[in-house]
């Protein structure tokens, strides 16, 4: 087995290149999720006002904005079999 010299045994962890390239990955990550996060505290998502939205007319070919909010099976029975869901 090879000896290491006295200039690589007694080098600090700080110097050895080794270390910041196991280091970098994970102090990335940390750094990048910091900015993230001060990015979506600084612009959240808007609140959508479905009333507002009921009152613009739909395109054409569009359901109307009550059929917007109808329950998963129902929406998901009528996109399967095009019929038209009940209304309750």
């Amino acid at each position: 087995m090879a000896e290491q010299s006295k200039s690589d045994a007694s080098q600090t962890w700080w110097k050895n290149g080794y270390v910041w390239m196991v280091l970098g990955g994970p102090l990335a990550v940390v750094v990048a999720s910091i900015a993230t996060f001060f990015i979506a505290a600084g612009n959240p998502d808007q609140v959508i006002d479905v009333t507002a939205k009921a009152a613009v007319a739909p395109k054409a070919g569009t359901a109307p904005a009550e059929d917007a909010m109808v329950p998963a099976m129902v929406g998901r029975n009528h996109a399967t079999t095009g019929g038209v869901p009940e209304k309750k």
